[in-house]
């Protein structure tokens, strides 16, 4: 019994690492404080620099960036630029935690769809993670990896929604692609303040393990025009315990057409 008993925790820590990759395994911020992201672009000649922390811990394992840097620019109408600087502290069950540079992220936002009536807005927003950090220390994948994912966006009075998802493409040796989506409804609470919820989901990038099903609740506070402070918080449904945390502070500006 006892053997099966280790054999058992030991699946159960594999399982867990592998839950916290999966995770970390869709953009990195998403659509700040959320995983799930949305079709609208930056306005053109406006910008987005957020200072940011994201965690994803459970017992034993933590995987958090310490910070990340994320910068959205309007590059033209209805398509922004986005890029993402990590650094990050990850830790194994048993073993010490490491920290430095993370994978870095590049992508482009094209809405080609604007909402009009009935119609939601679409867009869609390919990603490349391009392997920066040092996979042996946790802090990197070790491979390049592509999101293609379909975005859409509807609001109506203080109310707004978003969601959607795409594959995850694995160019490493493994090969194995994986699938995100997820949804997010929001409500403007005062005029500097919104609360959201979202459920997202996703599959194993090691091609085993379960699915995952999780939630996250967030608020954006307004401080101005310029300044605002996002925080989100969850924990999964299916799988292991895992907690999510998000907090970051953005600073918006714009000095083109809208």
């Amino acid at each position: 019994m006892l053997k099966n008993r280790l054999t058992f925790n030991r699946f159960l820590r594999a399982l867990t690492a592998a839950v916290l990759v999966s995770q970390f395994q869709g953009p990195l911020s998403a659509g700040p404080p959320y995983f799930t992201d949305d079709p609208e672009p930056v306005e053109y000649g406006h910008s987005e620099l957020y200072i940011a922390s994201q965690s994803m811990v459970t017992r034993g394992s933590a995987d958090v960036t310490m910070p990340h840097v994320e910068f959205n620019y309007g590059l033209i109408p209805g398509v922004q630029i986005h890029v993402i600087a990590p650094f990050k502290c990850a830790k194994e069950p048993g073993a010490s935690g490491h920290f430095g540079p993370g994978d870095a992220e590049l992508g482009i936002k094209w809405r080609f769809l604007n909402e009009s009536g009935p119609v939601p807005m679409m867009g869609v927003f390919p990603l490349v993670v391009v392997p920066t950090g040092y996979e042996k220390t946790g802090l990197g994948d070790g491979r390049t990896r592509y999101f293609l994912p379909l975005w859409l966006q509807k609001k109506w009075g203080k109310w707004s929604s978003y969601g959607g998802g795409g594959c995850w493409i694995d160019a490493g040796a493994r090969g194995i692609n994986s699938w995100n989506a997820g949804w997010q409804v929001q409500r403007e609470l005062t005029g500097s303040v919104s609360a959201g919820a979202e459920l997202f989901y996703r599959t194993p990038i090691e091609g085993w393990g379960r699915n995952g099903i999780g939630f996250n609740a967030g608020v954006v506070i307004d401080f101005g025009e310029s300044h605002h402070l996002l925080l989100s918080a969850g924990r999964d449904i299916r799988g292991p315990n895992v907690f999510t945390g998000y907090i970051s502070y953005q600073y918006t500006t714009g000095t083109g057409g809208s």
